[in-house]
């Protein structure tokens, strides 16, 4: 059955005055937040580095690791624009020839409750491009089929999902780290995480769960640091408040303002191409969990990649210390480019490692024959096998 409209204009007419206050409220708080990024941008590198020495590090959010006082509103400007496409792309060609970009990204099928028999499986892409003027590219995926031991289907308090995901995110790091040892101290290569260094999600999970990406994480930041392979994990739409977090810690009086991020914050006054300082995340919270060699070596930057707010680029710390992250900054950038919009190895790699109807179909077909062959009693549900024959 089809949406009502009439219906849902309706709902939404009487939860009006709910939803503009929400916005009155969020709109005033942000106000705030801007006129004291306003006054605290037009003071000096040293007197915001003073006024941050009487407070604790790990409440601070968020770290300088470039001079404060020398861009408005804590942007640095891009300062380039183009006429039109063609120039962007001849500028992006002019800087990333011959560099080389990889990205990971995966796919699940779960497992079904219409299978008599848990079973799930997990495909991991890759996609590298050489940026050469041959086109040269590789790209290819590696799959896992997780068992009922390996879900842990006798645990009936932990969702079998959230195995999965597990998993999955294990692939994407251990296919990241591997790229790196073949790539060690690689000056024109650069890999992609498609997601935040700073866990903050997994604070919802219990001990082990949180701690899995936590190891997961604090390896792939390790092998970054010790093959001196740059890595850039991308977040399109960023929900972090370490910028809120820092202005609050010099100016107590702000409000919490709990519904409003960074990026909201710095957006309004960014054009494209443009960024924030570098600073070193100390987001309370899940960082006090890491290992402490890692939980002080994540640097993060906001940049204005499309028309919407701008993204969060976070990086290691030995890239900011190394003086190469103006250039890495630029792949990325012109990553953009080529993806209008988004980086192009990224898109690639999402593109490679997606699984399709089709292939969830033809997944369970192989299995039931496997299963056949292998004389295991797999059953599917009736409704399952209604659903196929309609489709």
């Amino acid at each position: 059955m089809t949406l009502k409209l009439s219906q849902v204009m309706s709902t939404l007419q009487t939860k009006r005055e709910d939803l503009v206050t929400f916005d009155d409220r969020s709109r005033d708080s942000l106000n705030l937040y801007r006129t004291a990024l306003q006054e605290i941008s037009s003071l000096s590198h040293e007197t915001i580095l003073q006024s941050l020495k009487g407070i604790d590090s790990e409440q601070r959010s968020a770290e300088p690791l470039e001079p404060l006082g020398d861009w408005g509103y804590w942007v640095k400007p891009f300062g380039k624009e183009w006429e039109n496409r063609e120039q962007s792309l001849a500028w992006a060609r002019d800087r990333i020839t011959n560099i080389a970009t990889m990205a990971v990204d995966g796919s699940q099928i779960y497992p079904s409750k219409d299978i008599s028999i848990p079973i799930a499986l997990v495909q991991v892409g890759w996609y590298e491009n050489f940026h050469t003027d041959d086109g040269q590219y590789q790209k290819d995926v590696a799959f896992d089929i997780m068992t009922p031991s390996e879900l842990r289907v006798n645990n009936s308090g932990e969702p079998v999902d959230r195995r999965v995901n597990m998993r999955r995110f294990e692939m994407e790091v251990e296919h990241l780290i591997a790229y790196m040892e073949d790539h060690a101290f690689c000056e024109t290569c650069l890999a992609f995480f498609d997601g935040s260094l700073v866990v903050t999600f997994a604070e919802a999970f219990d001990i082990e769960t949180r701690q899995h990406y936590i190891r997961s994480v604090s390896r792939l930041i390790e092998a970054s640091d010790r093959y001196q392979v740059p890595l850039i994990a991308y977040i399109d739409t960023s929900y972090a408040r370490d910028l809120m977090g820092l202005l609050r810690c010099l100016r107590p009086t702000l409000p919490e303002a709990p519904s409003l991020v960074d990026a909201s914050l710095v957006g309004k006054y960014m054009q494209w191409g443009d960024r924030t300082p570098l600073f070193r995340c100390r987001r309370p919270g899940i960082l006090t969990d890491y290992p402490g060699p890692i939980a002080n070596q994540i640097a993060f930057t906001y940049l204005k990649a499309h028309n919407a707010a701008p993204v969060r680029l976070e990086m290691p710390v030995w890239m900011v210390k190394s003086n190469r992250y103006e250039q890495i900054l630029d792949w990325v950038r012109c990553e953009i480019i080529i993806g209008q919009g988004y980086p192009y190895a990224i898109e690639t790699a999402d593109q490679t490692a997606v699984l399709t109807t089709e292939d969830r179909q033809t997944f369970y077909r192989l299995l039931q024959e496997w299963a056949n062959q292998e004389d295991l009693k797999l059953r599917f549900s009736r409704k399952m096998m209604s659903k196929a024959r309609r489709r």
